[in-house]
């Protein structure tokens, strides 16, 4: 133990010794709570040492952790936004439909016809090409909400999960869902 009380004589006390004797680090009042550094694998709630994405972004007050959450919130609901936009472009730049009829048994021994609509895009086009980049968009912010939510801080996560049912709210409202009526396992 005399190591770990060797710098009280000069006045100064480093924010963490190490015990030479010991598997851990003791922390000395740096008001972290020996968090400083850590990467949390349960959910926790606090805004202090909390890395947000990037090695510069740390968040350490109160008004830090609402404005990232309110960012958060933002990035998720976009990401709604984008998802649901991406199909209405796709459904304005169909093109090469088909119909494609084929038997069905029905259920008193009788043979239905169920048509089928197919359509398609043109790889080299515009619209593809646009589509393409707009994935690559869904996809790098679809990780960072991941990524976010990794932190397992709680304020984040929240925020995250609000976001997507705000941004599904909003923009998922108008979406046109095909039902099959002949289908049997929903």
């Amino acid at each position: 133990m005399e190591g770990l009380h060797a710098h009280h004589d000069q006045g100064t006390m480093p924010s963490a010794v190490t015990d030479p004797h010991a598997d851990h680090t003791v922390d000395h009042g740096s008001g972290s709570g020996g968090h400083e550094g850590m990467m949390h694998m349960t959910f926790y709630f606090g805004y202090k040492h909390v890395q947000l994405l990037f090695a510069g972004l740390v968040i350490n007050t109160p008004g830090e952790m609402v404005g990232a959450c309110v960012g958060v919130f933002l990035l998720a609901a976009f990401y709604e936004g984008l998802k649901i936009g991406r199909e209405v472009l796709l459904r304005r730049n169909q093109v090469n439909v088909r119909y494609n009829s084929m038997p069905v048994p029905g259920a008193d021994g009788t043979v239905l016809m169920e048509t089928h609509k197919t359509v398609g895009q043109r790889m080299l086009s515009l619209a593809h090409m646009f589509q393409t980049i707009l994935h690559v968009i869904q996809v790098v912010v679809s990780y960072f909400l991941m990524l976010v939510f990794m932190t397992y801080n709680g304020y984040l996560c929240i925020a995250v999960a609000a976001g997507a049912g705000v941004g599904y709210f909003l923009f998922s409202w108008k979406k046109a869902v095909v039902v099959d009526i002949t289908e049997h396992c929903h």
